[in-house]
């Protein structure tokens, strides 16, 4: 038997092995630019990914390869940009605008995600297609029935916070989670539900600038907050209220919270060109430090709002042992798995791979 076949048979034998053979013989696979330092993989919106049956595979391999890569890239947490799914509380699809229901769309979700469960916390914010019946109508939310706070052991310890949903129930639509970060004061992840209530707002400020939390450095990972052109959101279509949306929740929690530093959301899409659907802008805060805000989707990227729902396109945030610096590069595991297509795995452009200075 030769070296070839033994190496086959042993991928055969061993399946978890292979995601980790196939990148070690990939020069185009993402690496740590330091050792030593952490990182975070950021998923933008799933919905369609999950709207049609063909395309829940793609999210499928966007996180077996975050598990697959949790070694090699140091990833101390997972973040998603919410809207799990299209429709939150349907019934009959109309086989154009995707072809599951939503107790499909949740299962698929949910299914995605559990390659995850007991290797690497993960935080989720709610988006606007989470709740109501197809966009926001009102606070129902699957949400809590898929992602108790019991089903990620990896959360055991890390949660440290939560706040009461609509309807008074404490569930992860308003959570705050500890990261350590090589290099780092500890991070506080704070998610939170679909344009936040005052009393979230509330919540997280007090949090952020407790006696406990006050060395931490803060971010913020809310659902509808930037557009592509960096301005922060006013106002939304949606029936669902009391609702905050960018600017709001910028004045009323960001401006005046010292240690959040960064604020991560999804939810913007114009089209299926790349620069339409990512966003940016740095502002000081009360305080005079700099807050980065960052805007990340990619649902329409691959073929528009009936594509595969975004070509795998992830984002690995590389946190430098220097304690300031944060690398953003985005990269499609999609692309990236096929030597036929790897070529295509990196978007390079200024607004997709750049480097956030915190002072």
């Amino acid at each position: 038997m030769n070296l070839k076949h033994c190496i086959m048979t042993a991928l055969l034998m061993f399946p978890a092995l292979a995601p980790a053979a196939q990148e070690a013989q990939n020069d185009n696979a993402p690496r740590l630019s330091n050792p030593e330092s952490g990182s975070i993989i950021l998923l933008p919106d799933p919905q369609t990914y999950t709207k049609f049956d063909t395309n829940q595979p793609l999210f499928d391999l966007m996180t077996a390869w975050t598990a697959a890569n949790l070694d090699r890239l140091n990833v101390q947490a997972v973040l998603c940009t919410g809207d799990l799914v299209e429709q939150n509380e349907y019934l009959v699809p109309d086989n154009v605008n995707g072809n599951q229901t939503s107790t499909q769309q949740w299962r698929a979700a949910s299914q995605a995600f559990a390659k995850l469960d007991g290797k690497v916390p993960y935080m989720i914010c709610g988006g606007n297609h989470d709740y109501g019946y197809t966009r926001s109508e009102n606070r129902l939310c699957r949400f809590p029935e898929y992602f108790p706070v019991e089903r990620n052991p990896q959360w055991k310890g890390c949660l440290v916070s939560v706040c009461n949903n609509a309807f008074g129930v404490p569930t992860l639509e308003n959570a705050a989670f500890e990261v350590a970060m090589p290099g780092w004061s500890k991070l506080l992840v704070i998610a939170t539900e679909f344009a936040p209530r005052d009393e979230v707002l509330q919540w997280a400020h007090k949090l952020c600038t407790s006696e406990k939390y006050a060395d931490h450095t803060a971010i913020l990972l809310t659902h509808s907050y930037l557009d592509w052109e960096g301005n922060r959101i006013e106002k939304e279509p949606y029936l669902v209220s009391p609702a905050n949306y960018g600017e709001a929740i910028w004045q009323k929690l960001v401006s005046v919270t010292p240690n959040l530093r960064l604020v991560v959301c999804g939810h913007w899409c114009l089209d299926d060109d790349h620069r339409h659907n990512v966003g940016q802008r740095t502002d000081k805060n009360q305080a005079g430090k700099t807050v980065f805000q960052m805007m990340f989707n990619a649902q329409t990227a691959g073929g528009g709002w009936h594509g595969n729902g975004g070509d795998g396109w992830l984002r690995i945030l590389e946190f430098l042992p220097d304690g300031k610096t944060i690398q953003v590069k985005t990269y499609s595991p999609l692309f990236g798995i096929s030597p036929t297509t790897r070529q295509f795995a990196w978007r390079t452009d200024p607004w997709d791979e750049f480097s956030i200075v915190l002072d």
